[in-house]
């Protein structure tokens, strides 16, 4: 049997997820000691929702068959500027580019990565993890994971990287032309799932789609990320509770 899926979305600002998705400077966290994952609902006031129900990361399993509406990417070349915010390495996209879900348009902020990955697919971690985020007109968010496998060079990093900022605070503009429909596998296909921000204030009401197949990264490629993050930067997984994975 079919199920369409019931995906809600908490209201967010637009002026929050377009400054900074990724990272919410309110209060000092990390991902390890005193201000590591575990803690983060208690460093502040806004992070109490990390400790909700509907959390992300998870670890994709028991995947059903959905009735899903069609994703449709509409990316075009956006790549503005590389920064080290202290707990990702973030490409800001310029305006233009969108995914539509369910009929409504999201819009691209930015993309970022983590390494490893934050998501687990039935049980398996990926050593890279790009998520692509998105926003509606009303501040509704939506984000695209790709999951990363070791091997060749990925030619959309190596132009991204091209000047890595190595230090918390760092930014470079990016000179070459980048479009971001090159960090997506050939095969569009995906799963979803209603979720959260991985990183503080772990806002809900995130809707997740994360695709199936993965793309290349080089060895050397992920060495270089790891260096200028100076350690992992990934959220363990959450408990799954009563939430359905769709594909």
């Amino acid at each position: 049997m079919k199920i369409k899926p019931l995906l809600s979305c908490t209201l967010l600002s637009l002026a929050f997820a377009s400054a900074n998705v990724s990272a919410n400077e309110k209060a000092h966290w990390g991902y390890s000691g005193n201000q590591g994952p575990e803690h983060w609902a208690q460093l502040s006031g806004d992070n109490l929702m990390c400790d909700g129900k509907n959390q992300s990361p998870i670890n994709l399993t028991g995947i059903i068959e959905a009735d899903l509406s069609p994703l449709t990417f509409n990316y075009k070349q956006g790549g503005e500027q590389v920064i080290n915010n202290g707990h990702t390495v973030q490409v800001n996209y310029k305006k233009g580019s969108s995914i539509t879900i369910d009929g409504k348009r999201f819009n691209l902020l930015q993309f970022h990565f983590h390494a490893p990955s934050e998501n687990h697919i039935n049980g398996q971690s990926y050593p890279l993890e790009a998520h692509l985020v998105h926003a509606d007109k009303n501040g509704n968010l939506a984000v695209v994971a790709v999951m990363f496998k070791q091997g060749k060079s990925n030619e959309l990093l190596a132009k991204a990287w091209q000047k890595m900022p190595n230090h918390a605070g760092e930014k470079y503009d990016i000179t070459s032309k980048i479009n971001v429909a090159e960090l997506l596998p050939k095969n569009r296909d995906h799963y979803r799932f209603n979720g959260s921000l991985t990183t503080p204030p772990c806002s809900e009401g995130v809707r997740w789609l994360v695709m199936k197949d993965t793309v290349d990264v080089s060895n050397a490629q992920l060495k270089r990320f790891k260096a200028a993050l100076h350690g992992p930067n990934n959220r363990p997984v959450q408990p799954l509770n009563a939430r359905l994975v769709m594909q």
